[in-house]
């Protein structure tokens, strides 16, 4: 599902940032560990295919990251990626129905009301498709924004920090929806954070289970 081999990429003239190699078969969870500024949101940019790598390769989904071009990218990005960032981005001037409505269009796909009424319905936020962003707590506006990202079906789920900010109550409930939704959708789960709470949550749920791997970003600059 995701593999790199001397996943390499460097800023204009800054130094070169190397990542170690991974192998993460569909459906498992990755954690990417490391101080904020270490490359974790590099490395998800890599994923997602808003940056080439500058040696080496990422495949994911059966795709080279080296080989995907910016409009064949476009396309593959919307029907495979799934984005959490760790800032929302809903669209403040749509309803909640409405960010969903335009994700469609976005990925060139035709409306299909049943497919967002069932993503808000999984993520328990039906009942709000109505109202806007500015009208929904924190954890709503989180839920809807995973609706979005899972509405078209993507085989990988990338969350930038998703408990950045967020009380011990709600950073729980935060990991908890993101790997349930996650495990509903039989996704590839990619969580990127420099917060030590995660690493615990996922240890302990995931004890004794396969398909967990926790990679340390930012130990190899050269």
């Amino acid at each position: 599902m995701i593999s790199t081999r001397q996943l390499a990429y460097r800023y204009g003239g800054g130094p070169e940032l190397r990542f170690e190699d991974v192998d993460v078969a569909q459906g498992d969870v990755l954690l990417l560990r490391g101080a904020s500024g270490s490359g974790k949101s590099t490395w998800l940019a890599l994923a997602a295919g808003l940056l080439s790598p500058g040696e080496g390769d990422m495949s994911v989904a059966g795709q080279s990251m080296k080989a995907l071009g910016k409009v064949a990218g476009d396309a593959w990005r919307a029907t495979t990626i799934g984005f959490l960032p760790q800032r929302l981005h809903l669209s403040s001037a749509l309803t909640v129905h409405g960010n969903l409505a335009m994700a469609q269009w976005a990925a060139g796909q035709p409306p299909d009301e049943g497919r967002i009424d069932q993503a808000l319905a999984a993520l328990d936020v039906q009942a709000l498709a109505r109202r806007k962003p500015a009208q929904l707590s924190g954890g709503q506006a989180q839920r809807v924004a995973l609706a979005r990202a899972v509405l078209l079906k993507p085989r990988v789920i990338l969350a930038d920090e998703p408990t950045a900010s967020l009380d011990d109550e709600a950073a729980t409930a935060s990991l908890e929806l993101l790997q349930a939704t996650a495990r509903h959708e039989g996704a590839t789960l990619v969580i990127a954070t420099h917060d030590s709470r995660v690493a615990g949550f996922l240890e302990t749920r995931m004890d004794g289970e396969k398909g967990f791997q926790s990679l340390l970003i930012g130990r190899k600059w050269l």
